[in-house]
């Protein structure tokens, strides 16, 4: 398999948390979708441009984060954790909190990130609507945890890989302390192998930004 994906795009952090849980060998492609050369290649093997993207064994391109992973868990069920679970209703509750969190969470971190890029343009009523919008979902997300270790009950799923990456932004714009429940899964959340793996890309990617080697994706 190969992974086209970018270290700083939060939903490419999802797809590689979810690889590394599951101990799944891939072959890394990181795509500069921000370099127009990079772009240009990128797009004529895969015209929509988007990462992360999944070259399956036999040459099928996955796109969509939640669909990579779901093909993963499926293609490496004995290995590693299991990231949808095998009882329907549990199942049903993984994907539910997975496109919560990507819709009203990470899609909105992003709107949030675009109007702190340049303070002279911001909107300060859009960003305050913003921080409101991330703040009730977090309290939502903390509400769940009081009675959860992990998002949907005792086992990391698919739903956790798209939480953390969210959190790892989050925690350095919202109180995360604020919220007790959250707070713990976060401590917890870092203590993952997959996890570590995940930051330490994050770390070279923005280590090679700072130096010029890369630009901003």
């Amino acid at each position: 398999m190969e992974l086209f994906y970018h270290p700083l795009s939060r939903y490419s952090q999802k797809v590689l948390l979810a690889l590394y849980e599951k101990q799944a060998n891939f072959y890394p492609r990181v795509v500069e979708l921000s370099d127009p050369l990079s772009r240009q290649d990128f797009c004529q093997f895969y015209p929509p441009g988007k990462v992360p993207l999944l070259k399956s064994k036999k040459g099928v391109l996955l796109p969509e984060s939640s669909i990579i992973i779901e093909y993963i868990d499926n293609e490496f069920s004995k290995k590693g954790t299991r990231l949808l679970p095998i009882n329907p209703s549990l199942a049903l509750d993984t994907r539910l909190q997975d496109r919560l969190i990507d819709l009203e969470l990470s899609n909105v971190l992003f709107e949030y990130e675009q109007q702190k890029l340049n303070p002279e343009d911001t909107n300060h009523i859009k960003l305050k609507q913003l921080e409101k919008s991330i703040e009730r979902f977090l309290q939502y997300l903390d509400d769940i945890l009081e009675t959860n270790h992990w998002v949907c009950g005792d086992s990391l799923t698919l739903a956790d890989c798209a939480l953390i990456p969210c959190l790892l932004y989050a925690k350095d714009h919202f109180q995360i302390f604020k919220y007790d429940n959250l707070s713990r899964y976060w401590t917890q959340a870092q203590l993952r192998g997959a996890y570590l793996q995940v930051k330490e890309e994050i770390e070279l990617a923005e280590t090679e930004v700072l130096i010029g080697r890369r630009p901003i994706p």
